[in-house]
């Protein structure tokens, strides 16, 4: 069962640790293994209530040329080939990943990596339950397709493209598999300043593709009041994915705009903030509301004296709070009516004081 897809489907709000390939750093700065650093990683984030974690499963050599520029802030990440840099990290295969997906399940936190190649797809189709799609892989169809036949839910990254791109991808999804689709904006640039944040996307796919879940892919530098995630989440973005590290302060990868755990801890306390204030959006008087209601409407009150037997007129009649006597909305079917006693002055009337005509 997938605890993405189960909250999803609830309408509850999806933290993704992207824990990527953060760990080799870890295990350097630890003195430990990098498998050792990727299941401590797991554990912080599951003991931070994070609802999922997610590595990114590669080789260098089939992922990028030797000649592939970089595309992020050389001034935290220094390295200027993407091979170079990935070349570092690649070191996993399926019996690390089967072992991490192990470890997972036993901390009570769901396992899904993003695949770049097929066959790491087809041996992590055994270890997760969502299947996740790059947005460096949004024009790859054929890649796309095969993933797709997995049978299984898709989170699917819309960085850096246009709606005839996305369009093509959800059709080439949907050929093949008709399971959830979760749409995640994006913003290909790291780290993704204020400015470019663009979270106004996330109305613009709802809009365009009503039938789909609209997530939010976050590359910012993390606020201390958490204000692009909430913000994402007011937007509709259901499904937040988030780098994820244990030191913001390591230079290089993706450490400079992840989440640590006490980030972690503030986005969910933040979120539960907003639905706390948000509510239920149902369009009814809250059983909270009731007594201020009654109290703060007006009724029906007796301008004058009004003597037995009187017919009722306009001018015998003024509006006054509290609520507990005939409505102004009920003022026409008043009068004409004839006055059963005698009514003094400033009275709260009553619908036993008048009878018919």
């Amino acid at each position: 069962m997938s605890t993405i897809m189960d909250r999803l489907s609830q309408g509850q709000f999806v933290l993704i640790a992207e824990i990527g390939v953060n760990y080799y750093d870890i295990a350097t700065k630890e003195g430990i293994t990098p498998l050792a650093a990727a299941k401590r990683m797991i554990d912080e984030a599951k003991g931070a209530g994070i609802h999922a974690v997610k590595f990114q499963t590669y080789k260098a050599g089939t992922l990028a040329a030797k000649a592939s520029p970089s595309y992020w802030d050389t001034s935290e990440e220094p390295t200027t080939s993407q091979y170079e840099l990935f070349q570092k990290f690649d070191s996993f295969g399926e019996a690390e990943y089967r072992e991490l997906a192990d470890h997972a399940k036993e901390a009570g936190i769901e396992f899904l990596s993003t695949a770049f190649d097929f066959a790491s797809a087809d041996y992590l189709d055994d270890l997760m339950e969502v299947y996740k799609i790059s947005s460096s892989d949004l024009s790859n169809l054929p890649f796309i397709r095969y993933q797709a036949m997995k049978n299984k839910p898709i989170l699917l990254s819309v960085g850096a493209s246009d709606l005839s791109e996305i369009e093509e991808a959800i059709n080439t999804i949907r050929a093949v598999n008709d399971r959830e689709i979760v749409l995640l904006h994006c913003v290909l640039e790291y780290p993704t300043p204020l400015e470019d944040a663009n979270l106004l996307k996330i109305l613009s796919l709802k809009r365009q593709f009503p039938e789909l879940i609209i997530g939010y892919s976050d590359h910012t530098k993390p606020t201390e009041d958490c204000d692009v995630i909430k913000t994402a989440y007011n937007l509709g973005a259901l499904c937040v994915e988030k780098h994820f590290t244990l030191d913001k302060t390591l230079k290089g990868n993706d450490h400079y705009h992840a989440m640590d755990p006490e980030d972690a801890k503030r986005i969910l306390s933040s979120i539960e903030r907003m639905d706390l204030i948000r509510g239920n959006g149902e369009i009814a008087c809250l059983t909270t509301e009731r007594i201020a209601r009654q109290n703060a409407r007006r009724s029906i009150v007796s301008a004058a004296d009004i003597a037995k037997g009187s017919v009722i007129t306009e001018e015998m009649l003024t509006f006054k709070r509290p609520g507990t006597g005939i409505s102004p909305a009920a003022m026409q079917e008043l009068l004409g009516k004839i006055a059963v006693c005698d009514i003094p002055e400033d009275t709260i009337l009553q619908e036993q004081m008048f009878t018919h005509a």
